[in-house]
């Protein structure tokens, strides 16, 4: 953030803000400063923080809003909350989706936030065509079709590949170009062990620890 904050500013010469959002399970972690000091000269960054592990008891107030963001930290919380639970992360899921519904968006915008439930809330095979299964219920009761069955079939054969994308991307972002080791471990990932790392990239300190994560 220190970085990007001042490069920013070198390159359009505005002021800049910088936000934190903190998605980990560590309630009291909340970093709010970054700088250093020499000879006498300080150098100091103090940003606001979003922790969302603060919103748990807000969970119906968030999941009421009409906001999208609102729908995300919900899908964010309850799919720390059913962690090795499948039968919850479903239940969870399941009205997720329908709230998607009966918020009469867009098109465009139901299917982009019901890719982002489905990359956060992992379900095994069975459970997952049960969700979508209910996506077709609901979509022949609103006389709508937003997720086609083509784009269904796509999400079956699609969901390891598009998250091992979304997490090689991820971990670019944070440690740089990828060796040739963990890119082979991303294109052979199962859904379960992407799971763990995505969990992990946020507080692990290296590559290497993502990796070992269990």
């Amino acid at each position: 953030m220190f970085v990007y904050n001042y490069r920013i500013y070198d390159r359009y010469k505005r002021p800049v803000a910088s936000f934190a959002v903190l998605a980990d399970e560590h309630k009291r972690w909340k970093p709010s400063t970054y700088g250093f000091s020499l000879l006498g000269c300080k150098h100091t960054l103090e940003f606001p923080v979003a922790k969302l592990t603060d919103y748990e008891d807000k969970l119906d107030e968030l999941l009421a809003s009409e906001n999208a963001f609102g729908l995300i930290t919900a899908a964010h919380i309850l799919t720390q909350q059913t962690r090795r639970h499948e039968e919850e992360r479903y239940e969870a899921k399941s009205r997720l989706v329908r709230i998607l519904y009966e918020r009469h968006w867009g098109k465009e915008r139901v299917i982009k936030l019901f890719a982002i439930l489905d990359w956060l809330m992992q379900l095994p095979e069975w459970l997952n065509h049960q969700i979508l299964d209910q996506i077709e219920t609901i979509e022949e009761g609103e006389k709508v079709q937003y997720i086609t069955s083509v784009e269904r079939i796509g999400m079956e054969k699609g969901v390891v590949i598009g998250a091992s994308g979304l997490m090689r991307r991820l971990l670019e972002h944070r440690f740089g170009v990828l060796p040739g080791w963990a890119l082979e471990q991303l294109s052979s990932a199962s859904e379960q062990e992407l799971e763990v790392w995505a969990d992990a990239i946020l507080t692990a300190p290296t590559l290497e620890a993502v990796f070992n994560a269990e």
